[in-house]
């Protein structure tokens, strides 16, 4: 007979399993838009260089200051906070199965001492 707190790491495992897809795709997306910032920047420079900027730091503070540089540094912000949020419910079904087999491991070992 399965007991509630069994049904209950049964959640968390199936939670697991149900959002690993969405986490890597959080984290494949994190890790796409802080290497694209690169390219970003660059493009930029050279967008500055063509506008008469031809010092190096001119061209950096124009792509630095670009409206499209800032909007991907809010889509990569939105991007650390999905992938933390995932993560982090990772970690609580993670612990939340940890504790449950430490509970049965206890009440295991007190059941053949009584």
């Amino acid at each position: 007979m399965t007991d509630e707190g069994e049904i209950r790491i049964f959640d968390a495992l199936n939670w697991i399993r149900d959002n690993a897809p969405a986490y890597a795709k959080a984290k494949a997306d994190r890790i796409y838009l802080e290497e694209f910032r690169k390219s970003k920047k660059a493009l930029l420079m050279r967008k500055a260089e063509s506008a008469g900027h031809k010092a190096a730091v001119a061209q950096e503070r124009e792509a630095y200051a670009d409206e499209d540089y800032q909007q991907h540094l809010v889509a990569l912000s939105a991007a650390v906070e999905e992938e933390e949020r995932l993560r982090w419910l990772m970690v609580a079904a993670q612990a939340r199965i940890e504790a449950w087999r430490s509970l049965e491991s206890s009440r295991r070992v007190e059941a053949k001492t009584l």
